[in-house]
């Protein structure tokens, strides 16, 4: 971090993996908080590796590190998009070592919950559920991204939020996640064209996408 930074200005750390890097959501972020009439200024930082679960991390210990040497205010949770349905109990204990780091520097833990594979909706009441619990038990904050790709896909079934992978997501569905975690952060909905156009999103999609990231705000 560096002394540029104002007491104003919202300091962020993301761990995960290609789900995070995939488009660079920190940097739609960034780029959403100053598009707004009244623009905010993140500063984020992102230590990701690919299909990396948050035990992976920790046991790398780069984040750690990270969290040890600069203050953030929030600290963005990625995990392995599967774990959650996998292996609850080790997902929890996951998020576990990192909160008792986390509240130990002054930050908040933020859970990033993820979406199912394209294959296997049914599997999105399992990760939220996983996501929300230990939420509720460590006073983390939820971005609720999964919640919103199932609203989108109900509002506008044609707008293809997954690349052909059926896992990663595509320019408009890193757009909404980023739109998630704006209105997760500030408590506002996300507005403007220039961000979305940047990744070639029509305006008629560009405005859903932005009120269902709204409609699924959560604390």
């Amino acid at each position: 971090m560096t002394s540029e930074l104002k007491s104003s200005d919202l300091r962020i750390l993301f761990i995960g993996n290609s789900f995070t890097s995939r488009n660079n959501l920190p940097r739609l972020l960034k780029s959403l908080a100053l598009a707004v009439p009244n623009p905010k200024k993140v500063h984020a930082h992102a230590i990701v590796a690919g299909g990396a679960s948050l035990r992976r991390h920790w046991n790398a210990g780069t984040a750690r590190t990270a969290l040890e040497t600069s203050r953030w205010d929030y600290v963005v949770l990625q995990e392995q998009s599967t774990l959650p349905i996998k292996n609850q109990a080790r997902y929890h204990e996951n998020v576990r070592l990192f909160d008792s780091e986390i509240r130990k520097q002054g930050a908040r833990a933020a859970l990033y919950l993820t979406w199912a594979r394209q294959h296997a909706p049914e599997t999105q009441g399992i990760i939220t559920r996983a996501v929300e619990d230990i939420a509720g038990q460590v006073d983390a904050r939820v971005i609720p991204v999964g919640r919103a790709w199932e609203m989108a896909k109900i509002e506008k079934p044609d707008v293809e939020l997954f690349v052909a992978d059926g896992s990663h997501p595509s320019a408009a569905g890193s757009y909404l996640a980023a739109c998630v975690f704006y209105v997760s952060f500030f408590d506002e909905p996300p507005v403007g064209w220039a961000v979305a156009e940047s990744l070639k999103l029509e305006r008629a999609t560009t405005a859903m996408l932005q009120a269902v990231a709204w409609a699924c705000r959560k604390t």
